[in-house]
């Protein structure tokens, strides 16, 4: 009996940001692997078993889930936002990667989702109308030096960025660090959003600049948009402001 294993988005936190994909192998599954806060996300359901595990056990979580697919089961691992934005799609690869050759022969599906900083985005307006970048402040994966290089370098070719993960309490100076780097290329004045907890019933949204940024608070369930330096903020009374980025870079527009 061959097994499947999805891995499955579950978007940024309301049921509504599920895909049909995503509902439907959550529903086909006879055992569901996650992180535990994300696996409390998921409806239980009669006959299906659970398996929760920390957060800083990803390969673990990905083994133990290919063996039991392995042997014939239909499982599911679950992961915030959309799994192939650090989340675990990478982390099956790896395990299938180096693992026995039974994984390789897993029915294997990627069931995307709504990754935060679209949904950060989408509440915003529209930050993402032109080239941006994703990056991940943590270290706990590469070393600092690279994330600030990579910092300097997106901001140096006029990206807007998304930052995951900008801050925990083993790392409080990083994010600090990290807008202080972003002002040596980018205007003071560049728009940055503050999304936390998007699409939960705590979420909310600050609209800021990059000389303000750093008295912001943040935690890992922050989401943060740096604009570029043609990010446009349209101010509306008793509203959030709208940030967009032109789809037409400035020299074209001109």
């Amino acid at each position: 009996m061959s097994g499947r294993l999805s891995v499955i988005g579950l978007g940024p936190g309301d049921a509504r940001y599920l895909t049909q994909e995503a509902i439907e192998s959550l529903e086909a599954a006879s055992a569901i692997y996650g992180y535990g806060p994300y696996l409390d996300r998921v409806p239980a359901r009669q006959g299906q078993s659970r398996h929760a595990s920390d957060n800083r056990e990803e390969h673990e979580r990905a083994s133990a889930a290919l063996r039991h697919a392995a042997d014939g089961a239909n499982v599911a691992i679950v992961s915030g936002g959309d799994p192939g934005v650090f989340a675990m799609a990478a982390s099956v690869c790896e395990e299938i990667e180096a693992g026995p050759t039974a994984w390789r022969m897993l029915d294997v599906a990627m069931v995307p989702g709504i990754t935060a900083m679209l949904a950060a985005a989408a509440h915003a307006g529209a930050p993402l109308g032109h080239d941006f970048c994703a990056l991940s402040l943590s270290d706990n994966l590469k070393p600092w030096e690279l994330i600030e290089r990579r910092l300097d370098a997106a901001a140096a070719a006029g990206f807007v960025i998304a930052l995951y993960n900008p801050v925990s309490k083993a790392r409080p100076w990083q994010l600090s660090h990290a807008f202080a780097l972003l002002g040596r290329k980018l205007p003071v004045t560049v728009p940055v959003i503050f999304s936390r907890a998007v699409g939960r019933p705590d979420e909310s949204l600050t609209v800021t600049t990059l000389a303000d940024a750093g008295d912001m608070p943040a935690n890992m369930a922050t989401l943060i948009i740096v604009g570029s330096a043609e990010t446009r903020v349209i101010p509306r009374e008793g509203k959030t402001p709208l940030v967009y980025t032109p789809r037409a870079a400035a020299k074209v527009m001109a």
